[in-house]
Order: structure tokens, then sequence, then C-alpha cells
């Protein structure tokens, strides 16, 4: 049931309802099925996977991946396999029960923010023999008894941190043995803390741990403890309900994908909190291993996805962070590049000044764009000294992987798409559609920015975007197929390879009419329109595999990122924000497309489309849906910015509100609790004569502002109200 504040109009969603929305039952990972998911993380601990045995065993990871592969584990007298048990997946924690004729084990774990795995286990010795339990670590060597604390060292020799730690038990019996008669049952909570070694005192790590074992609380209050300051992060964020079960869920697990991606190590390059591409990582999963790629740092590709859905958090910090992070370590000429706390790294195109625009508009904090302004200034420079030409204002992508489409096939499309595309002869340089259009928002973000802070550059940056738009328009589009194409970067040809950063000009909202054929393209069947929508090339390519195969080769593995046919949650939230934008400007006549596309891209979150079984990974099979990778709860997309603008129509512009809903066959829906600038605003709309959940849903599609009712008309429409102007007319119908 949900559960309403009649005082404020809104849908709350509570601690339980979140777990309650999103348990999944048994989760796990599709190439390790015997390895445990679990949902909660710390700002630098969190679980890679939990083997299913009573404690932390398994791989944990500590601000980038380490593969530590035993934190702690309760050894028992009676069995050695703890399976077949039954495992209950929770935002907040991981139930795991087991029952046999000889013993029976309840457990609920966490990680807990301030980086604590904690343990609640209940044994019943069910034989006639003794039942003896006792804790053990991952070798003596990381480990000495101090008091009743352990305290924990692991050397991490690929990084500038050790890690420590201090593990406190409700029983100091359980560092020897502790002994459980036939019938006699027990309850134990195991609590370890983890640090930065040198850097975060043991003394702090010992009161962490013991805050848990000391404190005189049950394991139920633990656990309920746990669930309410789990559930703090959501109580800053907006709430969605509408007659759409599969909207509404998909917005609680966008929320989730956040705060478990959700880190705030404080240390050296990453001082600032920040989202990570994921938890989970292509890299070797031996104990203390290195090699191969992870998600979890800061990866300027998906920082400005992460932006377009955390500006709608109340507090700013989670999206201005990673922008600090950035500002604060530039690669040489000041470039916005990866971090991980003791690396600046290589730099991806990506469009994180217009992110920031974007954050500035809901927060509208003039501070944070004066302190950066410079770095964003130096983003504009640095494109055009690394990718710039002096033919023009396109962009040219020397590496296919630095768009973050890596064998793309435009690329190789000069070459007839040869078998090996790894040989470098093979492809072409190429004056890339995405990076142009990622440097045309950003330099008006930057025209922007100037203004609102009194830079007189904000005119020479205009200049600059126009002429940016202008030569994407004149040199990428083909009239004959309606189409935006990569160009050779020496001769303008164009690679007739219709990518799916074709569709990124309407996006940028850089179109008009000479150019409304574009959009039919992700209409048609044979090209962009598959089962799975929407492939990253069109279906009609030469090089198009739907499985991420190159001409019949798995060139980077079964599950290998190949942008030559897949279906990608990443450009599937730009082309679907390209999608509502294109009906908005055309009279809403594909706002029925849009509602398709919109919850065929909602069912990826839901493995084969169940909605007990919450779950994104990196790419899709185009034609089936299959998920091609196992990283789950992969954030790298936005949503919850999609459902705001474009479901509810909330819009915020610098100097209005503008509502303009799509219609996606909805009954009834509440958008509640979206602040900007300080105001509360609240969108709803019921069609009439339709029921809904909401009882305090009024008929028709009506705008409030800190609870006043400003704006109400019968059916969803457009409308524009400045700023100003509501400011002063709250309480009076605008129309």
């Amino acid at each position: 049931m949900a559960n309403f504040n009649l005082d404020r109009g809104g849908f709350i969603l509570t601690a339980y309802q979140l777990n309650d929305q999103l348990r999944a039952g048994r989760k796990t990972l599709r190439t390790h099925p015997g390895a445990l998911l679990l949902g909660p993380t710390g700002a630098k601990l969190w679980a890679d996977y939990l083997d299913p045995v009573p404690g932390f065993s398994g791989r944990f990871d500590f601000i980038h991946k380490v593969n530590i592969p035993l934190l702690f584990k309760i050894e028992n007298s009676l069995t050695k396999s703890f399976e077949p048990c039954r495992t209950e997946w929770y935002p907040s924690y991981l139930l795991m029960t087991y029952t046999d004729h000889r013993l029976s084990l309840v457990e609920r774990k966490f990680i807990s923010w301030n980086d604590c795995a904690v343990s609640c286990q209940t044994w019943t010795n069910h034989s006639s023999e003794e039942l003896v339990l006792r804790l053990t670590t991952y070798g003596d060597a990381y480990h000495t008894r101090s008091g009743n604390y352990l305290q924990a060292l692991y050397p991490i020799e690929h990084y500038s941190f050790d890690v420590a730690g201090a593990i406190a038990v409700s029983d100091p019996g359980l560092f020897e043995e502790v002994r459980l008669q036939p019938g006699q049952s027990g309850t134990y909570i195991i609590a370890a803390s983890y640090g930065i070694s040198g850097h975060d005192a043991i003394g702090m790590l010992q009161a962490r741990a013991a805050a848990y074992t000391e404190c005189g609380w049950t394991a139920d209050q633990i656990i309920e403890k746990q669930c309410e300051e789990y559930q703090e992060w959501f109580e800053h964020t907006p709430a969605f309900t509408s007659s759409d079960s599969l909207l509404n869920k998909t917005w609680i697990y966008r929320w989730f994908l956040l705060r478990h991606n959700l880190a705030d190590p404080q240390y050296r390059h990453l001082s600032y909190p920040l989202f990570y591409e994921g938890r989970s990582h292509k890299k070797s999963k031996e104990p203390f291993s290195k090699g191969g790629w992870e998600f979890s740092k800061l990866i300027n590709l998906s920082v400005p996805l992460h932006i377009m859905d955390a500006r709608w958090h109340h507090e700013l910090r989670y999206g201005e962070g990673p922008l600090r992070n950035m500002a604060a370590s530039p690669a040489e000429g000041g470039q916005f590049s990866c971090l991980t706390v003791d690396t600046v790294m290589h730099a991806f195109a990506n469009f994180s000044c217009w992110a920031a625009y974007q954050l500035y508009l809901v927060h509208r904090n003039r501070d944070l764009i004066a302190d950066l302004l410079p770095s964003f200034k130096n983003q504009i420079s640095e494109s055009i000294r690394i990718h710039g030409n002096e033919k023009d204002h396109l962009m040219i992508e020397y590496k296919h992987t630095r768009t973050g489409k890596e064998y793309q096939p435009s690329y190789w499309y000069f070459h007839d798409f040869p078998k090996n595309p790894k040989d470098k002869q093979t492809y072409t340089h190429l004056k890339r559609v995405d990076r142009t259009v990622y440097h045309y928002l950003n330099t008006l973000a930057v025209a922007h920015m100037c203004e609102i802070v009194g830079d007189s550059e904000a005119d020479s940056y205009r200049l600059m975007a126009d002429g940016i738009k202008k030569d994407i328009l004149e040199k990428m589009w083909d009239d004959e197929t309606e189409f935006f194409y990569d160009l050779h970067f020496e001769t303008d040809q164009k690679a007739f390879v219709k990518n799916i950063v074709g569709f990124y000009p309407a996006w940028a909202q850089i179109i008009d009419e000479p150019y409304n054929g574009m959009i039919g393209h992700l209409f048609n069947e044979r090209e962009f329109n598959t089962k799975c929508p929407f492939p990253s090339v069109s279906v009609d390519c030469p090089a198009y595999s739907k499985d991420g195969g190159w001409m019949g080769h798995f060139v980077k593995g079964r599950n290998g990122c190949v942008w030559d046919g897949p279906t990608w949650p990443y450009t599937n939230s730009i082309a679907l924000d390209a999608l509502a934008k294109e009906s908005k400007r055309s009279d809403h006549q594909y706002d029925s497309f849009f509602a398709h596309s919109l919850r065929e891209y909602a069912f990826l979150h839901f493995m084969k489309r169940d909605l007990t079984q919450p779950g994104l990974v990196e790419h899709y099979n185009s034609a089936t849906g299959e998920p091609l990778s196992d990283e789950q709860e992969y954030n790298h997309s936005f949503l919850i910015d999609l459902m705001i603008t474009h479901v509810a129509g909330f819009t915020i512009e610098a100097d209005r509100i503008v509502l303009d809903p799509l219609d996606v066959g909805l009954d009834f829906f509440s958008l509640d609790r979206v602040k900007v600038a300080g105001a509360e605003y609240r969108i709803t709309y019921r069609k009439p004569n339709v029921n809904s959940d909401v009882p305090d849903l009024e008929e028709g599609y009506s705008l409030y502002v800190d609870g006043e009712l400003v704006f109400s008309n019968n059916t969803l429409c457009r409308v524009e109200i400045p700023l100003q102007e509501l400011a002063g007319k709250r309480g009076a119908i605008l129309s």
C-alpha cells in the first residue's frame, strides 16, 4: 500500500516500502550464480559479491577494486555448506536463512554508509551434539587481537592506500569458540569497520564497530536502524507515482541505482562525492588482484549522465561533487579526465559543462558556477586544441574508444568493414557527430554561465556555438537519406553508417523543419526499431551485430563492449530525450511511440522483464533483450530526468517554468517534492472519471508551488510561466 501525507498531497516512500518495492529474492551474477549480491554500499566499502556463508566472505572492494576475499565469517562444527539456502535481497540489507536437521541460521547483513560490515546472526542447534561457533578471518598475518577487537591491515600494492579495520563482536567468546547445547539458540552481532590505514584512526574504527555490538540493541533494532539510515537519502528525492506499475518501479529503482553507486572516498583526487559507473567490474576476481577494466572510479564519460538525474536530488553536493573532483585534478591543459584517487587518467568525450548548467537551473547556486567557470572554459579550448581542425568547427576523434562507443562501424566504413578491426591501418579518424554535439552543448553552456556571473565572454562563446551548429547542419546532414553522419577527418566524405549518435542533433535541439525526416529512422523496423530498441547502429549496416560480435567474431569476448548493434541504456536515454523533444516540436505526433519506447527502456531495468528482479547491465542483445554483460546495477544512463521533463512535463529554464508533458497513456500521475531554487513543486494529472490510488488527486493537469495551486487545465497541455510571474501569482489560477 502507498503511504500518503495528505497535508502535502504527496507520495512518500518509506524505508520499508523501498525494501518491499525492490526486494528481489536470490539476486546473483549471471556469470557466477553462486555469488550473492548486496544492495547497501558504504562511502568506501562495498561487496562485489558474497559467498553463501554466514559473515562477509566473497570479494570486497574499498574505494576501488581491491578484491579482499574475506572480512570475517563464522565457522561451525555441524555443517560445511549452507546451500541450498534461501536469500532475500533488499536495497538496505540481505537476508539469508538455512535449515536442516542439524541446525538453523537466520542472518541479516549490510554495509553501512560509514563503511561497517555488520552481520546479525541467530543460530539454533537441532542436533544431539554441541554446536561450536568461531569467528575466522583472512590469514593470521592480516589480523591482530587487541582486547575485545581484532585489528586488520590489508596491504593494497596497486594503490597508495592500505585498508585498516577493526572487528567487534557482541560475544567475545566468538574469538575463541561459543558452544550451543542441543535445543539452544543464540544471537550474535559482528561488526567490522574499515578505513584508510594511517589516515583513519584505529580508535575511530573500533568505536564505529562497537556502536553495533555494544549498544544493547537487538538484531531487529539494528536492522530497523539501518533501514532508517539508508532511507534518509531517498527522503530528499522527488516522488513519482502513476497508473503504470512499470514506470513506478523503474523510478524507484533508478534512485536506488544512484544511491548504490554513490561514493565519497574523501581522499586525494576523489575528495568530493561522486557516482561510480558501476560497482562490479571486468577485472580478475583473484584476491588482491589488478588488471582489466573497472567501473568504480570517476569516469568523465558518465559524469554528465549522472548529473542529469542527480540534479533533481535536493542536495546539491551530489551533483556538484564530480565536477569539483574533475576541476581539482585536471589533465594537462585543464581537460576533465577519468580519476582514481592516485591517477589522472585519459579523457572521454562528454557534455559535463552542459550538465553543470542543467544542475545550476535546478539549484541556482551562482557561487558554484563562478568557481568552476575557468575550468569549463578550459574544456572548450582543450577540445579545440586536441580535436579541432582549421576547416570547420567539427571535432575529430582519433581513438575510436574515446567517445565511449568503441568499434562503432563508421570508423571502418572507408575500409569496407574488414574482418580484423583491431588493425589500426583499417580504420579512419572521423569528425564525429557525438563529440561535436557535446562540444556544441558545452560551448553553449559556457555562454549561459558567463551570463550568470557577468563574464564579458558570453557573446564570443555563443557565436562559437552558432558556428558549431552551422557546420553540423551543413556538413554532417545528408538530404537524400535524411540522417546525420560522421565524416572522413581529411576529405569530409560521409561515412554512410547510421550510428545511434545520428540522433544527437535532435537531442541538442539544433534542428527544425528541413530535418523532420530524421526521427523517422527510429520507427523503422529495418533500422532502429528492433525488438529491443534502440541498437547502437542501424540494422541495415553491413557490420550490424545484435549481440556484439564483429563480422562473425567476438573481438572483445562474449560480453565485450562493441558498439555495432547491441542496445545500450547510455544512448537509449539520449535517443529518448531526442524523440521527446521532436514530438513536442511536431505537435506531439510521436507521443505514443515515445511511450512505447520508454516502457521498453524501462523493461531493461528488470531481469527477464520480471518486475520482481530489478537489475540493469551495460548492454543488451538488440533483437532479444538478452543481457550481454554482467555488471549489475550499472549506472551509465539517465531516466529520472526523462520522467520529470517529458512524462510529468516539468522543465526549468533560466527565467521560466515550461509545462509540456507527452501523453504516454497514463490515467493519472503525481510528481511531488520537486525542489527548484528553494520552492517545492508538485505536478499532477488525472483523466476525468478515472479513479486513482492517490486520494487527493484532482481531475486535470495541475501545478502546485509550495502547496498552492498556481495552474490547472482540463487536459495535458503546454504552458510557459515566467518565474517572476509565478512568484507574484501563487494562489491564482493562471489558465
